[in-house]
């Protein structure tokens, strides 16, 4: 044997009420540790490597004089899988990904570029007008769906997603597409969701019930109270749209039965009350749970948040995350889409090489069926990864996707947080540098804290309440 060492990069050590857990940093996994195992590390990072009878007489000199010498080679042995001991090279685990094939489940369908809102902030680069809106037709989207099921036969379910503009303008097309597609579908044995993204303008009662008759899940981007709602998101003749919305999305919440619905919230500069917002979406107008979208990287600076009121919003995350964590002791779910999204992610150890399904499980496709990495790319500059009707670019999206994979020469190599963020979103990397390799460093920071904070609820939920986590949290996962 030679030299044992730590490879530091790929452990981070937390403290929760005193008492050490371990963040596995290659499989986003957490661990409490023993004595032993702590105090092998501990050795090993204070004399920068020791060999294996060195460290075996420190262990009994630390009070470990019955461990034998077969304890502790089994015990190294655990750690070396762990890839957190080795006796060669000091690496940070790193894996790239390798793209042999495009497990498509998700299809996003861009149906109208046309909306009847102009919001100040929005960063969709196709967007329309309503009389000038480019609709897609009934073949693009059976070709989207033919697409990924020559993909991805194998699979038993499937996800057609509408977006636009204002998808409900082409309600037509929507119908037309469901009906279609759960023929074509369970006509091969296999599953089919409807997924949609509206701001809740065109909602009527019979658009409501056939939602709900097909399990659509929705979601209403709404902005919080009407001072904050209306500040940007106003229809195209210039009026807030605040009561228009909560007038329609009234009876969308008290009658809605076949999924909880969400709302998803975009914090521009100027709006950083994550905790008031959250109580009026959620305790006010009865929303099952609210996310948060923070721009940073917008076409236009002044909607961007400052450096200043980034952290407030983060600090603003901390303190709901504090009322979760409370309210998951209790048994139940506050409602707060990205504390429960972040628990997720550590509950179920996922481990990122890359920061979202974008161009593997998920591609976006135009109203001319070209298609993207995502819903937010259609209009852009950035190439195309090929057309519903003669197939992806299967080289171009294979180099894309193991490019960005790669961290060696970035700042991502040795963060703690590297396979959960990954190195951040596609499309915020291309807002604000113009390319989509460059990961978020501008926000690094408040994540790796908001993913500490994470850690820390797991936990405490984790010992007062363990079962909330096949309870609430599952529940949220299955609808």
């Amino acid at each position: 044997m030679g030299m044992l060492k730590t490879i530091p990069d790929n452990l981070h050590r937390v403290q929760v009420d005193g008492d050490p857990l371990w963040f596995h940093i290659p499989t986003t996994s957490l661990f409490t540790p023993d004595a032993l195992s702590e105090d092998i590390l501990r050795q090993l990072d204070d004399a920068q490597g020791l060999s294996p009878e060195a460290l075996g007489q420190a262990l009994v000199d630390r009070g470990h004089g019955q461990l034998s010498v077969a304890e502790l080679d089994d015990r190294l042995a655990q750690l070396k899988a762990l890839k957190l001991v080795t006796e060669g090279d000091v690496v940070a685990f790193n894996p790239r990904v390798e793209v042999e094939e495009f497990p498509l489940s998700t299809v996003v369908l861009n149906v109208n570029t046309g909306c009847n809102l102009g919001c100040s902030y929005c960063y969709k680069e196709d967007l329309d007008n309503p009389r000038d809106g480019k609709k897609m037709d009934l073949a693009t989207a059976q070709a989207s769906i033919e697409l990924m099921l020559k993909e991805a036969p194998w699979r038993d379910r499937y996800n057609v997603v509408f977006f636009g503009g204002e998808p409900l303008s082409n309600m037509p097309l929507i119908r037309e597409v469901v009906d279609w597609a759960e023929a074509r579908l369970h006509g091969l044995g296999k599953q089919v969701d409807f997924t949609l993204t509206t701001n809740a303008t065109l909602l009527t009662e019979e658009r409501i019930a056939y939602f709900d008759a097909h399990r659509f899940g929705l979601t209403i981007s709404m902005d919080g109270p009407k001072a904050i709602h209306d500040k940007n998101r106003i229809a195209v003749n210039g009026q807030g749209t605040y009561d228009l919305v909560a007038r329609r999305i009234k009876p969308l919440l008290e009658n809605y039965r076949s999924r909880p619905i969400g709302a998803r919230v975009t914090l521009t500069r100027g709006v950083t009350d994550v905790v008031g917002i959250h109580h009026h979406l959620v305790n006010e107008l009865g929303f099952h749970e609210a996310g948060f979208a923070p721009v940073t990287s917008g076409d236009m600076a002044e909607y961007n948040l400052s450096a200043e009121e980034l952290k407030q919003v983060f600090d603003g995350m901390v303190e709901l995350g504090e009322r979760a964590v409370a309210c998951a002791l209790e048994g139940g779910d506050l409602g707060f889409g990205n504390f429960n999204q972040l628990l997720t992610d550590l509950w179920e150890g996922r481990s990122k090489a890359v920061p979202c399904g974008a161009g593997l499980g998920l591609v976006a496709v135009d109203h001319q069926g070209d298609v993207h990495l995502c819903h937010r790319f259609t209009g852009s500059s950035m190439p195309t990864f090929g057309n519903v009707e003669t197939g992806l670019k299967h080289t171009e999206l294979k180099q894309f996707v193991e490019a960005r994979s790669d961290r060696s020469q970035r700042g991502c190599s040795d963060c703690r947080i590297r396979n959960l963020c990954s190195g951040g979103c596609y499309h915020e990397s291309y807002a604000r540098h113009g390319d989509p390799m460059t990961p978020t460093y501008h926000y690094c920071d408040l994540m790796r804290d908001w993913v500490d904070f994470g850690i820390q609820a797991y936990a405490r939920i984790q010992r007062g309440r363990p079962d909330w986590f096949d309870g609430p949290l599952a529940r949220r996962q299955s609808a």
